[in-house]
């Protein structure tokens, strides 16, 4: 477990600062403020979960692995695909029915959180 997310840790972090940086450079002239006020969006959540992502690989590589912690995993990797996925392609295409599937990825976010912390929880009691 911990391999497999510490890769897609990394990996999902590649992708966070080549969006970034496509975004800043590559959309700078091609979307309007608001649009790119939703990359931006985008990008900042990827990055951060990525980040959360990489804390459950190093947490899972010297604890023990629970449901909790390889749900907590997943999450994030479901939220950065449903959140900022659907942020990039709606700043992008401007198709605003993707908007009512970002708080899906949100839920997924927060619910990742939840069971990392349930996890700490249980583990440093």
């Amino acid at each position: 477990m911990a391999k497999t997310f510490l890769t897609l840790a990394s990996m999902s972090a590649l992708f966070a600062v080549a969006l970034g940086a496509f975004g800043a450079h590559g959309l700078k002239n091609k979307l309007d403020d608001y649009a790119l006020g939703v990359f931006q969006t985008a990008v900042q959540y990827h990055f951060y979960h990525s980040l959360a992502l990489l804390a459950v690989g190093i947490i899972a590589l010297n604890q023990p692995q629970t449901a909790l912690l390889r749900n907590s995993g997943l999450l994030f990797t479901c939220g950065i695909l449903i959140f900022s996925g659907s942020l990039y392609l709606l700043s992008i295409s401007g198709v605003r029915w993707l908007g009512a599937i970002t708080p899906l990825g949100g839920l997924a976010f927060i619910a990742g959180w939840a069971c990392l912390a349930g996890y700490c929880w249980k583990q440093l009691s």
